[in-house]
């Protein structure tokens, strides 16, 4: 059994019932929520900050003997009885140590206390008053306290490892240590920390909990770690203010999981936290190893926390990673989008001079998603859509339908066209280097027509002084689904950057926000036409006879691949997170299948990635050999076959 399987921890926050000054009963409210976390495998459970008294008990705080003392003997009830289970649990409680009053964090874990880690910033403005009860960690002298019967380490300066978990480094912070300027957490991700705890009494006012978000989001990406963040209920008093029970989980920027404000019931929220790729995205970026400021922290050692057996995982894992689910933001995505692609192309317009834009127009996605690009970039410089000059060329594999959608597309846009029919120039080729004749299927047969296309833009930019745009996209770049020096190649690739599934969405977009009527027609008429590069004759109907997706895989699932892949996960994990993502859509040996296809292809067409024109990067999954990915063309990939085996 292991602590982390495919990378992942689960984690817990959870915010009790309670009793303002009542340990017992807060006591036994915790332990509800801790069997329920128990139940559903949770390996690390935040409670909030004073969860054993609640954060308002005020000058009952001074009650040594009876409050802070009653909390002492709710925590050693706590231990006693999660003294079964491995599970980690950082609550709060009032510690007294070297004279003073501490509002700490306390780590325990299958009976024993493991650890104290005192608040340091106390807020005293405004509604808060705690330096009139607690001192900060920085008062703190010996390094130790004597609390439950045991001595253990206390300060703001120690880490929980997990046995047999190299990844799993714990930090904690309490609720004020977040909002200043440079969080106790920033330092502990510094020193190693992948799983930053937050034991929170954040009081709600309006606008509140769009900022605390905003800082737990931040805070998990700024230190490229998870976030886990507990504040206290709505039974905290209410003398002047109140609470909510704010409950959030956060990884690397990305909100993962996030309870119900003002619950009235014991809550408990789940996930869990990617550590594999959260330590893969560390040594990409090497961010943490620069930077300029360290402290020394003391490590505590934990035993491991066996995961549940098989995992099954609380998180989404989005099925198209690179199309946001929610028709707001994809919105925002698909304008955002496609600004850098125009933006690009204008840039690269002015550097040239104002000659046309060349451009291959073959009726299917990507090159009438190029086109939309151009045009717009023309707008943006004050020039007419006749300077783009569209080539539409006919050749073995086009069907009446594609070409009438780019005689259509060039026409509803303004662009101006030019039709040349490649077959006769191709059929005198293939005499020139002896192809069989009846040849009509061949690797040779398909890459010649797509060379020649080239070509010819290559020819007519030339003559006009113009500039060829390329059309091919992301996915087709991963999966080398071009033709080497054919549509491989061109003098700037505003596609390049865009994966298939994205490319779908932004011609939708173009067609929902941006089209006229007539414009938003053909649009639709290219969305439902297969994916295709028609480089085979037609079916006996004049139909697409060759699918793309029916020769190397659907474009979700190798758009999902590449995404994960991009980010670390190996061939087992990419699996695991495609079967959650796609459930009983695509059976077992299907993800195998088609993940030898992304895996097999990838590797072996890297040569043509290593020498494609320039383009604008758009999301964070790029291939360029100048930018983001750089691989030696020769790699092999028969160690991920093997794992995949």
């Amino acid at each position: 059994m292991t602590t982390t399987p495919f990378g992942f921890l689960r984690v817990g926050a959870a915010a009790p019932r309670l009793r303002v000054a009542d340990p017992d009963f807060n006591a036994s409210r915790i332990l509800d929520l801790w069997r329920e976390a128990d139940a559903r495998g949770v390996q690390v459970l935040v409670l909030p900050e004073l969860a054993l008294t609640g954060y308002t008990a005020a000058d009952l705080f001074f009650s040594g003997s009876v409050l802070v003392s009653g909390a002492e003997r709710a925590l050693v009830r706590l231990m006693a009885e999660t003294a079964a289970s491995p599970m980690i649990i950082a609550l709060g409680l009032p510690v007294a140590a070297d004279g003073l009053l501490f509002n700490a964090a306390a780590v325990i874990q299958a009976g024993q206390l493991k650890g104290l880690v005192p608040k340091t910033y106390l807020p005293n403005y405004r509604e808060f008053y705690e330096k009139r009860w607690f001192a900060s960690s920085r008062a703190a002298r010996s390094g130790e306290a004597t609390l439950a019967g045991a001595r253990v380490p206390l300060g703001a300066d120690l880490l929980f490892e997990i046995e047999g978990a190299p990844d799993a480094i714990l930090g904690l912070e309490v609720c004020e240590d977040l909002w200043v300027a440079l969080p106790p957490s920033s330092f502990m991700s510094i020193a190693g920390a992948t799983l930053l705890l937050n034991l929170s009494a954040s009081d709600e006012t309006v606008a509140k909990a769009d900022y605390r978000r905003a800082l737990v989001t931040q805070q998990s990406g700024r230190t490229v770690a998870g976030y886990v963040y507990a504040s206290s209920g709505v039974d905290e008093s209410t003398t002047d203010v109140v609470f909510s029970g704010h409950l959030m989980i956060a990884e690397n920027g990305a909100l993962l999981a996030e309870g119900e404000r003002f619950c009235r019931d014991g809550q408990l929220v789940v996930s869990e936290i990617d550590l594999e790729r959260l330590v893969g995205e560390r040594q990409h970026l090497n961010l943490l190893a620069d930077a300029d400021v360290a402290r020394p922290f003391r490590r505590v050692a934990c035993a491991a926390v066996p995961a549940q057996e098989p995992l099954h995982l609380s998180r989404a894992v989005e099925p198209h990673p690179f199309v946001p689910g929610d028709p707001s933001r994809l919105d925002e995505r698909c304008l955002e989008v496609f600004s850098i692609q125009t933006a690009g192309l204008a840039r690269r317009l002015e550097h040239v001079g104002r000659g046309p834009l060349v451009l291959g127009l073959s009726g299917g996605l990507d090159s009438t998603l190029a086109l939309l690009v151009a045009v717009r970039t023309l707008d943006l410089l004050s020039r007419p859509h006749s300077d783009v000059h569209a080539v539409t060329m006919p050749g073995f594999g086009t069907t009446a339908k594609t070409l009438g959608n780019a005689r259509r597309l060039a026409d509803c846009l303004g662009a101006s066209l030019r039709e040349i029919d490649i077959r006769a120039a191709c059929e005198r080729h293939i005499a020139d280097i002896g192809l069989d004749p009846t040849d009509r299927s061949s690797v040779a047969y398909q890459n010649l027509q797509a060379r020649e296309r080239t070509q010819i833009l290559m020819d007519l930019a030339n003559k006009d002084g113009g500039l060829v745009v390329g059309t091919g996209d992301l996915s087709e770049l991963a999966l080398g689904w071009c033709t080497f020096a054919g549509d491989h190649m061109s003098m700037y690739n505003v596609n390049g950057g865009v994966p298939k599934t994205l490319v779908r969405h932004l011609v939708r977009w173009v067609a929902q926000h941006r089209a006229s009527p007539v414009e938003r027609e053909v649009l639709q008429a290219v969305l439902e036409t297969p994916i295709s590069p028609e480089l085979l004759p037609p079916g006996s109907d004049g139909s697409i006879a060759q699918r793309t997706e029916e020769l190397i895989g659907p474009y979700e699932l190798h758009d999902f691949f590449l995404h994960h892949f991009f980010r670390g996960a190996g061939p087992r994990k990419l699996l695991f997170l495609a079967g959650h993502a796609f459930g009983e859509r695509y059976d077992r040996e299907t993800l195998r299948r088609w993940l030898r296809v992304f895996i097999e292809r990838f590797f072996s067409q890297q040569f043509k990635r290593s020498c494609l024109p320039d383009g604008p990067k758009v999301g964070s999954v790029s291939l360029s050999p100048r930018g983001d990915w750089r691989m030696p063309s020769d790699a092999t990939c028969a160690a991920w076959l093997r794992e995949l085996d």
